[in-house]
Parts: structure tokens; sequence; C-alpha cells
């Protein structure tokens, strides 16, 4: 019997059976409620699936889900059928075994002339859908795919690292990157220049933009795909991470109606996720927040933003005179490169706005001389620098597996550890994907304009003196902060030498 009443359970786990799959595209849904297996359906395909439930002889209790519950559930059976469609395709490729019968992909691929006319039937397109997939699950920002003389290869950005995927032959890759070509709207025949696009994915109800780059290289062409992020996704202040004191600071740093926040750090140390996030907090309808961003990495609803376009000279510096005849309230520019891009965004700082942006420095004192180089004058910089913060991005180590390290003598002198450190290494299991890690946190310093900082500007000063000041006010610096990780066994010293603390 069918209630009447729709069912609330987003929490309802897939059944598997030899119909699942026909039932799926008929929109009904087979799960277990008290050890009882049943079939789900809800109002909005109630026609087509009850028309498939008359056809089938399927002794099973009928249940009306709302549509959210519905979607959970249809979504989780989506999940396990690419699961098993990429699994197999995975099992073909490292198998490679070719007869009359059961011929392999690898062979489809090399005798097919109509590879791309058919999404049912082409595997090209499954395997495409597949690495997306596999980088979705796998929590991958970026997606390589190199060709080199006898081979090609995938490989996922995976917090901060890169990590192989799969390798192929290579006139399998060439079709991999003309497929990928197809879904960016890019040039198939062109293969001499390199080119920028974009492109859509849906996996699981969920859509993806995907910023896609493509560059000759001597043995053919190279493709790197980045995969940008909701204003959803976006994590909040105290999801980063960060320690609360430097949160607290930076949160007191925006309250201020005008001056600069800048957040510094190498590339892909999360900078603009921090400054999404500084964003998200401070937003309200009385507002006018708008960003000049290259690329925009988070698409938001809440705020209006401006994509970066050389070709048309859109630039930084072009944007931001731009975003301030349109009366803004708060701006964010994606990064300062040039004296240009820093004179215009201080004096909006001074006259009125608050300004949030980057700067490419290892310590978040040397932003100040960074800028002093850039030309700009130091009482500017003074009078409208609010906060600079410099932050990394970790990798933790999994709890699973972790062992423990014996760290050589010469890097306890060089650290300051000590001799007794019970550190520990990576190992590698199924929880991390034997990388060792699981995932990443935030670790930061804030320099703050005080008036000690004030009264050394304006005599000559270097990046030492400005740490000596900043420590000195209570700073603690990426380097202690990545020592008390070692020894509290949160990261590796490996990890913490690669992210900066030599």
């Amino acid at each position: 019997m069918l209630d009447t009443i729709p069912i609330h359970d987003p929490n309802l786990i897939p059944y598997e059976n030899e119909n699942y799959e026909i039932a799926l595209k008929n929109f009904v849904l087979f799960t277990t409620i008290d050890d009882k297996i049943v079939l789900c359906v809800c109002n909005t395909h109630l026609s087509i699936a009850f028309d498939f439930i008359s056809k089938q002889n399927l002794n099973h209790e009928i249940i009306l889900l709302d549509d959210n519950s519905f979607d959970a559930l249809y979504n989780k059976f989506i999940e396990l059928k690419a699961d098993r469609q990429m699994s197999d395709i995975a099992k073909t490729q490292e198998e490679a075994i070719v007869d009359d019968e059961d011929m392999s992909i690898s062979e489809f691929l090399k005798t097919s002339s109509d590879i791309l006319t058919s999404e049912e039937s082409a595997p090209i397109i499954k395997f495409v859908n597949s690495l997306f997939y596999q980088a979705i699950k796998k929590r991958s920002s970026d997606i390589h795919i190199e060709l080199h003389e006898f081979k090609g290869e995938v490989r996922y950005r995976i917090d901060g690292v890169l990590t192989k995927h799969i390798e192929l032959d290579k006139n399998i890759m060439a079709l991999v990157v003309s497929r990928i070509k197809v879904i960016s709207n890019l040039d198939i025949s062109e293969k001499r220049v390199s080119q920028d696009g974009r492109t859509t994915i849906k996996i699981s109800g969920k859509t993806l933009d995907v910023r896609v780059s493509i560059l000759p290289t001597f043995y053919g062409e190279r493709v790197v795909m980045r995969i940008l992020m909701q204003s959803e996704d976006i994590p909040s202040l105290n999801e980063l991470g960060i320690d609360n004191n430097v949160i607290n600071q930076l949160k007191d740093a925006t309250l201020n109606s005008y001056g600069m926040i800048l957040v510094t750090g190498p590339t892909g140390s999360g900078k603009s996720t921090t400054l999404h996030s500084l964003l998200q907090t401070i937003h309200s309808s009385e507002k006018n927040i708008i960003t000049v961003e290259d690329p925009v990495e988070y698409k938001s609803d809440k705020i209006n933003q401006i994509q970066v376009n050389t070709k048309v000279g859109l630039t930084f510096a072009s944007g931001l005179r731009s975003i301030l005849r349109q009366d803004p309230d708060v701006i964010m520019v994606g990064e300062i490169r040039d004296n240009e891009t820093a004179t215009i965004a201080i004096q909006a700082a001074l006259t009125g706005h608050l300004v949030f942006s980057t700067l490419h420095t290892n310590t978040a004192p040397s932003a100040i001389t960074r800028l002093i180089d850039m030309g700009v004058e130091k009482f500017l910089i003074s009078s409208s620098i609010l906060a600079v913060l410099a932050q990394r991005l970790v990798r933790v180590l999994c709890d699973e597996c972790k062992e423990e390290d014996i760290i050589a003598e010469n890097y306890l002198d060089e650290f300051g550890l000590p001799s007794n450190i019970k550190a520990f290494k990576p190992k590698g299991c199924a929880k991390c994907n034997y990388t060792g890690f699981k995932g990443r946190v935030a670790i930061a310093e804030i320099f703050t304009m005080t008036n000690d900082v004030k009264v050394a500007l304006k005599k000559d000063i270097d990046d030492a003196t400005l740490n000596n000041i900043a420590q000195n006010n209570g700073m603690v610096s990426i380097k202690t902060q990545l020592l008390n990780m070692v020894q509290n066994g949160t990261t590796s010293l490996d990890e913490a030498i690669r992210i900066g603390l030599k």
C-alpha cells in the first residue's frame, strides 16, 4: 500500500539486485526498511514508475518518498553504478586481454572509426567521465594528462601533491585529449598553439566547473584541468584549521570600514579559499562586494565577480579602476602583480573601501618589503595596511597507518628538536589511498600594522627587523607551527620541510 504522505528519510541505503539498473532508469529505487526490501517512488516521476512496476513481477511494498529523500537515494545509486563501470574499465585496461569474444578497451579504441558518435557505446566518453568521477571521489584539485614518447599518463593533484592515476597507450590518450577539447568548445584540429577553455560536469546531481588548459609539447598535447569550486563548498574561517587567535585578529581587521588585508603564500597554499571565506563572513545585504579574479575559482551568488581577460585588455588594474566606479564597499583583487595594481588598490583602501588581495611572499612581514620593492611609498603602506596573513596547507598523517620515525641527529640540531622526540612518518593504507596522508590543515601567521611597525617604516627597513617586531608583538611564525606539528605527530618532518621549514 502506498502512503499518501511522502516519507522523509535522506539516509536510506541502496539495495542492489539484478533488476536495479533498469528500475533506476524508470525512477524506481530498491532499499531496505526494517530488513524488508521495498520499492521507493516519488511524486515527480510517479507515472513513469508505476508504468514500469505494472509490467514487472515485483512483490514488494511501495513507499512514497519526498523529493529530497528520493534524490539522495537516487544519487547513491548513480554513484554505485558509476563505481562499478569505472572499476570495470580500469580492470579491462590493466588486464589488456584481447580475444574474439571479449575485446579490450584498448583494442576497441584502435579499431573503432566512430569513437565519438555514440555516448552509449563509446568507451572514450566513459573513460573521460571516469577521470572526472575519480578526481572528485579522491578530492583532487587538478587533473594532469601528459603524453610521453611511448605512453600517456594521467595524474591527480591530491592534497597539493601529484599522484599517478593510470598509464595508457599514446594513441588512446590522443583521443582523450580530443574528447576534452570537444566538451570544452576548443578547436580539435589546432595542435600547434596553447588553448584555454571551460566545461561543466554534473556528478551525483552536483554541477562543477572545470577550467581546461592545453599546451603543445614535444610528444603531444598536455592537458591540465582545474576543478573549480562552488560557493557552498567554501569552508568557514573556523573550518580552515587556522589557530583561533589568528582568526580573531583577522576578524577584528575586517571590522574596519576601510583599509587593506593581504593574504600571502606560494601557489596552492589556499589563499583564494581564505579570501572567499572572509568575504562570506562579512557579506550582508547592506554591502556591495565586487571581486576581480584570474580565474574565478569559487562561483558565488552573494558577490559580483569579474573574470580577468587580458586578450581584451581587462587586467587586474583596469578591472580595479572600473570597480571603483561601481560604488563598492568591499573589493577583492585576485592578486597584486605590479606597481599599477598595487597603487590603485592602496588608494582604494585609503578612500573608504575595504580591500582584500593576495601577494606571493614567504612570510607575512615580507609583504611590506615586497610592496616597497614595487614602488609603493612607505607612508601609504603604513596608512592603508590593516593585516597580512601568510598561510600554508600542510598534509596531515593518516592516523590508521602512520608509523614512528627516527630523525637524523643533524636534523635535530638544525631545527632545535629534542633528542627524545616521538615523530611519525607516512606508511600508506586503503583509508588514505596509500599516500600515508589524509587531508590538509591550514596554518598561518598574522602580521598587524601596530605603532611599532609604523615607527619602523619611517626608516630603512628589512624583513628580519619586521619579523622581530611581529614576533615581539605575539606573532607565532609558520616555522614554529610546523615544528609543533612534527612534535605532536600531526605531520612528518619531510612534509614540514617540503612546506617551508628550511
